[in-house]
């Protein structure tokens, strides 16, 4: 719960930084997003959000949503679905497993990844602002299903 606690102080602080009001519905959105470890959609933040704040519409998810890509502090991982979802957890640039069967995603803690940034600088010239690195597979718990079926 620190984690949670500490990503949900840093995104209320950029947000004031940058003018933005702190609303309950705001905040509400804030703690969804910090505290998911699961990535969750628009809609499942909208639907937490609603239970606390009836009134609250999908365009406020949105928007907020949107607003926090704009700052950096969520990634968007998006699918051709149109499902994209959201990691609030972390926000600076780190690797995704996702499995294709039920959509679980789960962030790895892949420590090459930043020597790899400094070996695509050296390589190609590039100051490197962000990257995004996904691997696809089957989780665990679908492995375990498909054995059974």
């Amino acid at each position: 719960m620190p984690h949670t606690q500490h990503r949900l102080k840093e995104m209320v602080q950029t947000l004031r930084d940058h003018d933005y009001k702190i609303t309950p519905q705001r905040l509400a959105i804030l703690r969804v997003l910090s505290e998911r470890i699961d990535h969750p959609s628009v809609d499942t933040v909208y639907e937490r959000v609603k239970i606390t704040f009836p009134t609250t519409s999908r365009a406020t998810v949105y928007k907020n949503i949107s607003i926090l890509k704009e700052l950096n502090q969520v990634i968007e991982l998006g699918f051709g679905d149109d499902c994209n979802r959201y990691d609030g957890r972390n926000s600076v640039p780190h690797s995704h497993v996702i499995c294709t069967q039920c959509r679980k995603i789960m962030d790895p803690d892949l420590s090459a990844l930043q020597s790899m940034a400094r070996e695509v600088t050296r390589e190609t010239g590039f100051q490197i602002i962000g990257y995004r690195l996904d691997f696809y597979g089957i989780c665990p718990d679908c492995q375990k299903k498909m054995n059974r079926d």
